[in-house]
């Protein structure tokens, strides 16, 4: 029994892998069960075994990344014991970096979900997941900026809330020009931990914002609270 287990946990392997180079590939629209079983070498009905349709299929690849990611992030952010508030915003910045720089299969797995995946259909609920883990790492950013103002960081004049979301925004165009810079021709892949260090240095300054930017930030904050 623990044979014919462990079996059916390599074909799943075998077929979330090789849907995920197919997505990349062809892009998840245009991608059909049939084209990824015929990658995988199964049937679709050992497809249909293992996933109710390609929307789990996707969600599978997803979760197989972005939930050791976001445990992982909680830890980072949330473990005061480990280094001052910055700090610690500064090693998960990095930390994700590296994740996405040192393993390819993370690395595709992002690459698909930014840039080969349409959240219409079947696919809306994908769309809503990501807003809900966004704002999980938003909230954890949240009390870490908390932290750190009350231990004297300036925030550049922002609110722990709006300094959360500026960091988000920061993260999603870093980490979506680092896929998109493949061949250098930016120089992302290059700058970015020198980005990061400058985007948590700024964390530390007391510089005021435009007292109108400043008001309008926060009304689109507690909007979106």
């Amino acid at each position: 029994m623990r044979r014919t287990k462990e079996e059916a946990e390599q074909t799943r392997r075998r077929i979330m892998q090789a849907a995920l180079r197919t997505f990349h590939r062809r892009g998840i629209a245009r991608t059909t069960l049939e084209q990824v079983a015929r990658a995988a070498r199964v049937t679709r009905g050992a497809i249909y075994w293992h996933f109710s349709g390609k929307q789990a299929l996707l969600r599978a690849i997803r979760e197989d990344v972005s939930l050791p990611l976001v445990d992982q992030s909680d830890f980072t952010l949330l473990d005061a014991a480990a280094a001052e508030p910055l700090e610690r915003i500064d090693r998960f910045l990095r930390d994700l970096l590296d994740a996405v720089a040192k393993d390819e299969h993370t690395r595709l797995v992002f690459a698909v979900m930014s840039f080969r995946c349409e959240y219409v259909g079947e696919l809306a609920s994908e769309l809503e997941e990501y807003v809900r883990k966004n704002r999980r790492l938003c909230n954890a950013l949240t009390r870490v900026y908390r932290q750190a103002q009350r231990q004297g960081a300036g925030l550049n004049g922002l609110r722990p809330r709006l300094a959360a979301l500026d960091t988000l925004v920061f993260l999603a165009g870093l980490l979506r020009l680092w896929l998109l810079d493949e061949h250098g021709q930016l120089g992302m892949r290059r700058a970015a931990r020198l980005l990061i260090a400058a985007h948590v240095k700024g964390r530390r300054a007391a510089a005021r914002p435009d007292k109108r930017a400043a008001s309008a930030l926060r009304k689109t904050a507690r909007q979106g609270a």
